[in-house]
């Protein structure tokens, strides 16, 4: 059915619509090439890298540092939360960590009075007169308890050294208990500032400032556009013909622009109810295109045969509004001769499916010739 659409394509072309003398100009002798069957799919422009900054605890949006398309360097504060709460929480797990902190460095104090001055009175605990009481109490009633068998004055001081050992690990856990509470309040008042993970722009606000959140909410979209990719479903039987790095045709949507793309990422699972795979190409640095605009890939067929065509380039073409043609030199006379084109081959030269065959002379940049319809730019 392709042959006849062809052939009937063919039958009404104007196959020579000017005959004139031809003017001096460059030619191309017209060569034939194997182009490969290729299936052009569509797709979508996406940014290279793009995140979703989301709530991460409740909380009153206080702060968004822009507007759609502001760029931002990595590290800017683009949204945050209100964090008083938090604020007061970490003084009060502050002030728990200091007072701690007092009841460690006594018990510290103690312990060492206690080791190294087992015998000397503890003045806060002595009262005014009893240093004669206390001092015969020391060397003689002490003693004597202990040659007797009532009491065990090492014993004693052992436990003593334990007691005031074990009110030391105490506070010390008591310290350790306020620092990791702070420590955890910190960690939450940096989830209410979110940053800028690289450079970029915003994308897309999802809430304003005075907005309240839940944890999960989005709040906005972050995308790096300098490095730009257009990203496919391939049908799983054309894969095989892609291959990491390889550049193939595309086309943008922006100004019907061709472009060469290079097989960036090839996922390595096939979606189960399509049987496609998603793949990423990666466009030119300076590719004037946005995401998710349209875009368009020619992706080879290896299950069918490669087509033998002639390829010109794209110089040769002249344009009545969308229909193409070329000049064909004949020894000193040219003719305009209607074309079919078919797909691009690179950014300057294209195949063509009917009008010419191998061994026409055509002309490079002609000049108009026969009517001033003819331009040398294609017109909707």
């Amino acid at each position: 059915m392709f042959r006849q659409f062809i052939g009937v394509f063919c039958l009404g072309l104007l196959t020579t619509s000017v005959v004139a003398q031809a003017p001096h100009s460059q030619t191309y002798v017209v060569q034939e090439y194997a182009i490969p069957t290729a299936v052009t799919l569509g797709g979508t422009v996406v940014p290279y890298k793009e995140v979703t900054l989301s709530a991460q605890l409740p909380g009153r949006v206080e702060l968004i540092a822009g507007e759609e398309g502001d760029r931002f360097k990595q590290g800017t504060a683009l949204v945050a939360l209100n964090g008083a709460e938090l604020l007061a929480q970490r003084r009060a797990a502050f002030a728990e960590m200091m007072s701690a902190d007092a009841v460690l460095r006594n018990a510290s104090m103690q312990y060492s009075r206690e080791l190294y001055s087992p015998n000397s009175p503890n003045q806060m605990n002595v009262p005014g007169g009893m240093a004669l009481p206390n001092l015969f109490d020391q060397f003689f009633s002490r003693p004597a308890s202990d040659f007797l068998g009532q009491s065990h004055s090492g014993l004693d001081r052992y436990t003593e050294l334990h007691n005031f050992g074990t009110q030391i690990e105490q506070a010390r856990n008591a310290k350790l208990r306020a620092q990791s509470q702070i420590e955890q309040i910190d960690a939450k008042l940096r989830d209410a500032v979110g940053k800028a993970p690289f450079d970029g722009i915003i994308t897309q606000k999802m809430v304003e400032v005075g907005d309240t959140v839940q944890p999960g909410t989005p709040l906005v979209q972050f995308a790096d556009t300098e490095y730009l990719q257009i990203q496919i479903e391939v049908p799983a039987r054309l894969v095989p013909g892609l291959n990491v790095g390889m550049t193939v045709p595309a086309k943008l949507d922006v100004l019907n622009t061709p472009v060469q793309v290079r097989v960036a990422h090839i996922f390595p699972v096939a979606d189960p109810i399509r049987h496609t795979v998603t793949v990423k190409f990666d466009l030119p640095i300076g590719t004037r295109t946005g995401p998710g605009q349209y875009a368009q890939v020619d992706v080879q067929d290896t299950n069918v045969t490669a087509q033998v065509l002639p390829v010109i380039p794209r110089s040769a073409l002249v344009w009545r509004g969308s229909l193409p043609g070329v000049y064909v030199r004949q020894g000193e006379q040219r003719s305009l001769r209607l074309v079919r084109i078919g797909r691009d081959m690179d950014t300057h030269h294209v195949s063509v499916l009917s009008g010419l065959k191998h061994g026409d002379v055509i002309e490079l940049s002609p000049a108009p010739g026969g009517s001033s319809s003819w331009s040398s730019t294609p017109k909707p």
